[in-house]
């Protein structure tokens, strides 16, 4: 993995912007700037894979739920990524979440993991 900024945008909320997790997922600390996103909310929830837990110290985590309703938004971080990071975080994620592009408040577009 390059220890470059990547091509690739993803937009983070939860576990993916600790350090520890961000260490043993992409080798590096990735550098991001504020942004939002619109239309979406945090639930939370239950992680059953025992690695996913024991990396980032918790058993849940936050999952975005889509509301379509532009006054809910959430508040994360855009991370730029290669396409190998990209894959390597689908591998960190478990089933509950897939990975889905979304227009954000800036005005870019990035990946995203939704419930």
């Amino acid at each position: 993995m390059s220890d470059q900024p990547g091509d690739q945008l993803l937009f983070t909320y939860g576990s993916l912007q600790d350090a520890e997790v961000q260490l043993d997922t992409f080798g590096r600390l990735l550098a991001g700037e504020r942004d939002a996103l619109r239309g979406y909310t945090i639930d939370y929830a239950e992680i059953d894979d025992a690695r996913v837990a024991e990396v980032s110290g918790l058993s849940v985590h936050p999952i975005l739920r889509r509301t379509g309703n532009a006054i809910d938004t959430v508040v994360g971080t855009v991370v730029h990524i290669t396409s190998d990071e990209l894959d390597a975080a689908d591998e960190y994620e478990v089933s509950l979440y897939r990975r889905v592009r979304v227009p954000l408040a800036s005005g870019r577009e990035a990946w995203v993991y939704v419930g």
